[in-house]
């Protein structure tokens, strides 16, 4: 009797076992990453007969070599990239002929910058950011910049430093020295009343003399969207001033000199914090910039004894100088040259006058130029070091 038991037990466990077999899940329909064409980076340019030319940077895997220890220690997998480029009447079109041309499945996932040349800047980006919102791969945290010149241009560029052109302007952006923008702010900003955009300008330094075959992409300025095409072009301190106002300016170092005072003092930022406070009184508009800034000294080559009080307020005085000038500078080129609010004014206007705004946001190119603006700044210097002998000398003078 105990063994008929013992023989059913053991029959309904291999019938449980063979069962659960049946509903388990397999992997017959995965895609092994030696399939697969990674897309590290894409480039959109202005083709011939009003084609789209889209580049790609291409990272095929390959396997690890005997002796790489640190490799292998690391996880990192070695491998090679390489740029390949289609044309077609749209992004979608001019990807499938890519993938004519590559026989392993393009895959965006990794794919984190995407690179506008500034001919097709200038034509227009709404059409072709739609492509980047709807397709399910790319992400759409991946960074957007402005190319002078061609976008393959910068693509194929060799930096000194890192693997390929992807991970430098990736790094760059990361850094806060300029504008960040992902593909869902870009689509934000276009989206807004005003329908203005400011992207990260990408320029490639020309080669050195040691490796004439080397270009090394840098961001300088910043190019401004209006209506979805680039009107123009802000420099690298026109692009500063307005990251004060934007509540960007995460890092930076300013420099003071004074007149008629050999030296200057340089000055690192800490923290800071800007509000934007619009007002409107007797049918006049007009907008405050509010920046509360720490700093600390980083270098003073002047005969100033930072410990002294005076000096300290003097120095302040001078570092709110050259913010508000940066940020005048700024508002010169956006309200007078370009006519584009890249600040958000609009929105805070809207937000704490929805009726007014209601009734004149039809107008607001015609309001924008003429808003007066003020500044309201105070900085505050933390820490200064120590002073050394020649500073307390030229202090007892």
């Amino acid at each position: 009797m105990c063994k008929i038991q013992a023989i059913k037990r053991t029959f309904t466990l291999f019938l449980l076992i063979f069962l659960s077999s049946m509903v388990l899940t397999g992997c017959w329909d995965r895609t092994e990453i030696n399939d697969l064409a990674l897309i590290l980076a894409a480039g959109m340019d202005k083709g011939k007969n009003n084609n789209i030319e889209l580049s790609v940077l291409v990272f095929i895997p390959r396997p690890q070599q005997s002796g790489q220890g640190n490799e292998m220690s690391s996880g990192g997998s070695s491998g090679q990239s390489f740029v390949r480029s289609a044309e077609g009447k749209t992004i979608a079109d001019a990807m499938a002929r890519l993938q004519e041309a590559l026989t392993r499945k393009i895959f965006w996932g990794q794919s984190e910058v995407i690179l506008i040349g500034d001919k097709l800047a200038k034509k227009g980006i709404s059409e072709q950011i739609d492509f980047w919102m709807r397709h399910s791969e790319p992400r759409i945290r991946a960074d957007v910049l402005v190319a002078k010149g061609k976008a393959k241009t910068v693509l194929k560029a060799i930096p000194e430093l890192e693997k390929d052109a992807s991970i430098q302007l990736r790094k760059i952006v990361k850094s806060h020295i300029g504008v960040r923008v992902t593909v869902k702010d870009l689509l934000q900003m276009l989206s807004h009343t005003s329908n203005v955009a400011v992207l990260p300008w990408v320029e490639n330094l020309p080669p050195t003399q040691m490796d004439k075959k080397k270009a090394i992409p840098i961001i300088k300025g910043a190019a401004v969207f209006k209506d979805g095409k680039m009107v123009g072009r802000l420099s690298d301190k026109e692009t500063r001033g307005i990251l004060w106002p934007r509540n960007e300016m995460k890092t930076g170092v300013i420099t003071i000199s004074f007149t008629g005072e050999e030296g200057s003092i340089s000055l690192n930022l800490l923290r800071s914090h800007n509000k934007l406070i619009p007002s409107i009184k007797n049918g006049k508009w007009s907008m405050r910039i509010k920046t509360n800034a720490d700093l600390e000294v980083f270098q003073n080559t002047t005969e100033f004894n930072l410990f002294d009080p005076n000096v300290i307020k003097k120095a302040e005085k001078k570092v709110v100088y050259e913010i508000e000038e940066r940020e005048r500078l700024v508002m010169t080129e956006l309200q007078k040259k370009l006519n584009a609010d890249i600040l958000g004014f609009a929105d805070e206007f809207e937000k704490k006058y929805p009726q007014i705004w209601k009734k004149n946001r039809d107008q607001w190119n015609e309001i924008f130029p003429e808003i007066a603006v003020s500044f309201d700044t105070k900085v505050k210097i933390q820490r200064t070091g120590l002073a050394d002998e020649k500073h307390k000398r030229g202090a007892e003078r």
